[in-house]
């Protein structure tokens, strides 16, 4: 019988454990990816999480970045630029084709989740990459200013203004697709994992779908903390826990996920957190999560999945 992963994945962090999981299990793997760093931007709907998985698995990410296009250029976005337009937004010239062709198809009153199936189905990808929704839903970040749109906070003012909540707008109107509920009910699904991304803004709108949770019930799930150390190791999740007066430590996250993860996955710096977290009512693995190359992808993904066996049988 083929085991099969489901992982539930935002940011280049998600990206990076997924490329592992891929290695090993290739079509066995289904990846469920937020939406909520969606927007629209030049009359383009972009799609930057899902984008950065298609890229990392199509054999085409920028390794250094994380995100978009090895060998990128960027002639649209310099005369963009040129002519007065808003160029904060990093939109290469490769990396055009795919907002303009996912514009077009949503455009045509196609869902989200069939041109994505096309795009991964093009760039020779094995894995089911499933947007968690295909009704539009928008991270809106809190700060005393009032609110403003994910990718604003994020891209064009660096995260530099403080955080003091977020808001999931659309949200009550999402639902689960009918391929997701597929992938959560098939009778070889053995493991749901959490991958290493920002607890608030990566895997919060995908556990916030209507009905999500409840799915994720039927296997057990494994997270794995995005923070070493007291930082994150890419992105603002160690900043916002502290805007959020919350401690930048593994074992903050973890509770976010007390009650739904069975397993919790940290790395040897924080290994004095075990305890606690277990506390909590999860297993934990201490292992070295820090993910520095392929190969480590492929470890971590491993011993994530081998830990996830060692509880079914535990």
């Amino acid at each position: 019988m083929s085991r099969r992963v489901v992982a539930l994945a935002g940011g280049v962090g998600g990206a990076k454990l997924v490329h592992g999981l891929a290695n090993l299990l290739g079509e066995n793997l289904s990846v469920i990816v937020n939406t909520g760093d969606d927007f629209e931007h030049v009359g383009l709907s972009i799609c930057p999480d899902i984008d950065t998985v298609l890229y990392t698995l199509g054999g085409i990410a920028n390794r250094v970045q994380g995100w978009g296009i090895e060998g990128e250029s960027w002639s649209f976005l310099d005369q963009l630029g040129r002519l007065g337009g808003p160029d904060w937004f990093r939109l290469g010239d490769r990396d055009l084709a795919m907002h303009v062709l996912r514009t077009m198809g949503l455009a045509r009153g196609e869902r989200l989740t069939d041109i994505v199936a096309r795009f991964a189905a093009r760039l020779g990808i094995e894995a089911v990459i499933l947007p968690m929704a295909d009704e539009p839903v928008r991270t809106m970040v809190l700060s005393g200013d009032g609110e403003l749109p994910f990718q604003d906070y994020f891209v064009r003012l660096r995260c530099e203004i403080p955080v003091s909540g977020f808001r999931l707008a659309g949200i009550e109107m999402a639902s689960v697709t009918p391929e997701i509920l597929t992938t959560m009910r098939h009778p070889d699904l053995d493991t749901i994992l959490i991958c290493p991304s920002n607890p608030f803004v990566s895997v919060e709108p995908i556990l916030s779908v209507p009905g999500m949770r409840t799915e994720l019930e039927r296997v057990p799930v494994i997270a794995i903390s995005p923070i070493i150390a007291g930082q994150a190791v890419k992105g603002p999740a160690a900043k916002m826990m502290r805007e959020l007066d919350m401690p930048a430590t593994a074992f903050a996250v973890a509770k976010r996920y007390a009650g739904l993860a069975d397993g919790f996955v940290i790395d040897h710096a924080d290994a004095e957190q075990a305890p606690a977290i277990e506390a909590l009512g999860m297993k934990v693995l201490v292992t070295d999560a820090l993910m520095r190359d392929e190969a480590d992808r492929i470890r971590l993904a491993r011993e994530t999945l081998d830990f996830a066996r060692s509880l079914r049988h535990g």
